[in-house]
């Protein structure tokens, strides 16, 4: 080990002995959709994995983390777009007062994930919400979000003059077809 090496262990900066087992477990876990219990066991402990889970994003450490990870975005064209992803019947009903990003819709539990990608398909924003919040009641929040790109482009689902004149105002053009009446 280097003398540089020796400083950060001394320091505590880098003294995290599973430090890489955990973060590849949460990814895994992320990846996959697996209960926490059924993480394997090459992760460490499940229920470490998953406390640090939770504290990393109570601190929006993990968010840290993604903003970091977009460099140098595309942005001559950026797409946005909505997923319904269908929660495990044992993710709701537990008494807290944090926002869970649950809601109730027709497929039972579910949370949606409101995404921008830039050109190449890379995302650049995202936020998570009930499954039963409609596309163009979150695209205000992620177009405000989003750095200043040429042409922004969606599906019918986001046809709404308010939202065309915000990409305009934002010096944009809206990609976006009219619902069909």
């Amino acid at each position: 080990m280097g003398e540089t090496e020796d400083n950060y262990v001394e320091n505590g900066i880098y003294d995290k002995p599973c430090l890489r087992k955990t973060v590849e477990g949460i990814f895994y876990r992320l990846r996959v959709g697996c209960p926490w219990r059924d993480l394997p066991t090459a992760f460490g402990n499940w229920n470490a994995v998953y406390k640090r889970f939770n504290d990393w994003s109570r601190k929006e450490k993990l968010m840290g983390i993604f903003n970091a990870l977009v460099v140098d975005p595309d942005l001559e064209w950026e797409f946005i777009d909505g997923s319904i992803v269908k929660a495990h019947q044992h993710s709701s009903g537990a008494a807290c007062e944090q926002e869970t990003a649950i809601g109730k819709s027709v497929a039972g539990n579910t949370s949606k994930i409101h995404m921008a990608v830039d050109a190449c398909g890379l995302p650049i924003h995202f936020s998570v919400t009930g499954g039963e919040v409609h596309d163009c009641k979150e695209a205000p929040k992620l177009v405000a979000e989003l750095p200043k790109g040429d042409y922004i482009v969606a599906d019918r689902g986001y046809d709404s003059e308010a939202l065309r004149l915000q990409i305009k105002d934002k010096g944009a053009v809206p990609v976006i077809p009219r619902k069909k009446e």
